[in-house]
């Protein structure tokens, strides 16, 4: 009897033991009917979002405004070629780096940091450079198509706080006969931010996450 219970306790042990096992191999995993489902979420996870592969040929050209793409992650960073305190004039800089990515469009967009040049006429130092900078696109990326896009408007308290701000619109007059001269692209962001212009971020100058999915779309036809 004793030796009978004691085969009993072994073959329980056994079964522990399996079950234990069979627990650490699963451990962290969902069953097998949810594991599919798992994977298919972490393979979404990682596929490139529509923003991505419309844009995978394109890369913009910017200040912090633009890079907000890429920091509040709507574009990859491979996409986004941009910095804070950005000018035209400093935008030379990334020419190589640019003509290294190999892009079939560029929109580029400067000009706010550019009106606050301390200059005499910082809009004039400003196309001077910004026409620099497009001959030196074109020299290095011939077949790439080139689009200007217009400094963004701030708001009323921004503007109160900076007077220079008032000259946005000024400038992009400028900016829209300068791409007319090197025949390439332009777009005015104005009536874009206008109806969104909810989506500023605290210092009225910048765009909340938000507002950046609502640039490509405005931008979309424009990148094919």
């Amino acid at each position: 009897m004793l030796k009978k219970m004691s085969v009993v306790l072994a073959i329980g042990i056994v079964a522990l033991s399996v079950a234990a096992c069979g627990n650490q191999v699963n451990h962290g995993q969902a069953p097998a009917s949810a594991a599919s489902g798992t994977i298919t979420n972490a393979a979404a996870t990682s596929q490139p979002s529509s923003y991505e592969l419309l844009y995978r040929t394109t890369i913009f050209l910017g200040d912090s405004i633009t890079e907000g793409l890429s920091y509040h992650d709507v574009l990859k960073k491979e996409n986004v070629l941009a910095g804070a305190g950005k000018t035209a004039e400093f935008a030379m800089k990334d020419v190589d780096d640019l003509a290294g990515r190999k892009p079939e469009r560029v929109f580029i967009q400067l000009g706010s940091d550019d009106i606050l040049w301390p200059t005499a006429d910082p809009k004039q130092y400003s196309l001077k450079h910004y026409a620099e900078l497009i001959d030196s696109i074109k020299a290095k990326l011939p077949k790439a198509k080139i689009t200007l896009l217009t400094v963004t408007p701030v708001t009323a308290d921004a503007e109160k706080a900076e007077p220079r701000y008032r000259n946005i619109g000024d400038y992009n007059k400028g900016l829209k006969a300068l791409a007319a001269k090197k025949q390439v692209g332009y777009v005015d962001l104005t009536p874009l931010v206008a109806e969104h212009s909810n989506l500023y971020d605290k210092d009225g100058i910048h765009f909340q996450a938000a507002f950046y999915p609502f640039l490509l779309d405005y931008l979309k036809d424009r990148a094919n």
